[in-house]
């Protein structure tokens, strides 16, 4: 069986069932027909025994049973129709006289219940017990003896007897083993052919669907993407095999969309990395090259110019860490390395804290920092250190893009299970090209003209943190400048 398709497994099943029940068929149609044969004999043969009796009166007389008559009589019956037996009963049903030959009674006794129902006018067919057989029942005829007007036995009458039953079941084994091997021989051929046409249609679409997994095993995704592209069953499907292609088909579009995913995540991986790679190779170039100049022309450099390139060595050294600090950070935060420690505490006096940090630097653009809360703020629970993190950095990119004498807003709003933040700045905004993918890799700002000092990474780490902590960050498009909100669980 394993080396067969399943066609062929289902032809087989199907040819076997269909012999099985023609078999079955063939068992039931010959016992109804038996039936239907004793019933039609009880009924035309009805009359026989009330015949038989009235032609001999004399069966038993005032002296008991006529041995000899009841012989004569029984023989001469049983020569004229061999399907016929003859019995004497007693009102008890004990045999008081047969013809049978020796040795072939059986039973001394017949039940007088199914001869009463006979004589009441019970629907054919009756059958009573074989005195010549004690698990046979048979069809019969029957008429009461009287003597004096008083009932004295019975004239029972079997009239499918031992011969009959002899010749019955050889012609029925004849018919029978014709019958089912042109029937089996009929069934199998039918089946097969039937089965194999009919299940080579029914599995189609799994043959079908098999080829195209098949063709899975090779290394491009031509065809789990057009294995993607085939619709979905219905809900209400319910043919088996349609909805294992459909269990394929939305596997193959997770898989579809993941790959896609994961060429899209390393796409953003690879702009990341020449972003990044640009964006320190400017730097440590610059770097490069004024300490260059300090080192080869530092006797006829005048004591402001060496001091000046210091300072610009300085500028660009610290940009490099700054930078090389976040890649770490940001390494750290995607792969699990930090986790949040939560822990209550104010928001409100953690904003204040940060604010404070860059009043210095804000004074000296004229930039004008305005705090916007509540007075009764709820304390949130999250991990204070990431938090600040994510203040700083805002606040940072904030002060970078506002120009002098900008302002720049905190608003602090209480919500349901959170607190809400929003940080706005007067700066030139976002530009619409950059706005899908500013949370992303590669960095949005460091291909804009209007942010060209900063790397990005720092509205990266925020994002991670946030989603650490089960938020997220979006940028608000009604404002003109840059509007960040965000929200902290409480």
């Amino acid at each position: 069986m394993k080396r067969l398709t399943l066609s062929q497994r289902l032809a087989l099943v199907f040819a076997s069932l269909l012999l099985l029940c023609t078999l079955l068929s063939g068992w039931m149609q010959i016992r109804i027909n038996a039936q239907y044969g004793s019933a039609v004999v009880q009924r035309l043969s009805d009359g026989l025994a009330r015949h038989i009796a009235s032609l001999n009166p004399d069966m038993i007389g005032e002296k008991g049973v006529n041995l000899p008559l009841m012989k004569a009589l029984f023989n001469d019956l049983m020569a004229l129709n061999p399907s016929v037996e003859v019995y004497l009963l007693d009102l008890q049903g004990n045999i008081l006289a047969d013809a049978a030959p020796p040795h072939h009674i059986k039973r001394t006794n017949v039940s007088v219940a199914p001869l009463r129902s006979q004589l009441n006018g019970a629907a054919a067919p009756v059958y009573g017990d074989d005195p010549r057989n004690l698990q046979e029942k048979k069809v019969f005829s029957v008429a009461p003896l009287s003597l004096n007007g008083q009932p004295v036995g019975y004239l029972y009458v079997i009239l499918q007897g031992e011969n009959y039953l002899q010749l019955e079941q050889e012609a029925q084994l004849d018919i029978l083993q014709r019958t089912s091997l042109w029937s089996s021989l009929l069934v199998v051929l039918f089946g097969l052919t039937a089965g194999v046409v009919a299940f080579s249609l029914i599995t189609r679409p799994m043959r079908q669907l098999t080829q195209r997994v098949r063709k899975l095993n090779r290394e491009d995704m031509t065809e789990i993407k057009q294995l993607a592209e085939l619709p979905l069953p219905q809900q209400q499907e319910k043919d088996e095999v349609a909805v294992l292609q459909g269990a394929f088909v939305g596997m193959a579009r997770r898989v579809a969309f993941q790959w896609e995913k994961l060429a899209y995540q390393d796409q953003l991986r690879r702009d990341f990395v020449a972003n990044i790679s640009h964006d320190l190779r400017t730097p440590l170039t610059t770097l490069h090259g004024y300490l260059e100049t300090l080192l080869y022309k530092a006797d006829s450099l005048k004591a402001d110019e060496s001091q000046r390139y210091l300072h610009i060595a300085l500028s660009q050294s610290q940009k490099v860490s700054m930078l090389a600090q976040q890649l770490f950070e940001l390494a750290q935060l995607e792969y699990g390395v930090i986790k949040p420690n939560c822990e209550a505490f104010s928001l409100s006096e953690l904003t204040y804290d940060v604010v404070q940090k860059f009043e210095l630097m804000a004074s000296t653009r004229n930039i004008r920092f305005v705090v916007d809360m509540p007075d009764q703020l709820p304390q949130v629970n999250a991990d204070v250190s990431m938090i600040d993190r994510v203040l700083t950095n805002l606040l940072d990119n904030a002060l970078k893009y506002t120009p002098q004498a900008g302002t720049i807003e905190v608003t602090l709003r209480n919500a349901e299970r959170e607190v809400e933040v929003s940080l706005k700045d007067s700066g030139p905004g976002i530009p619409e090209a950059l706005r899908a993918t500013l949370f992303e890799r590669p960095s949005a700002l460091s291909h804009a003209s209007t942010r060209k000092n900063s790397g990005g990474l720092g509205l990266m780490v925020v994002r991670r943190i946030l989603q650490l902590h089960g938020k997220d960050i979006r940028l608000d498009e009604k404002y003109p400048g840059a509007c960040f909100r965000f929200s902290v669980p409480r």
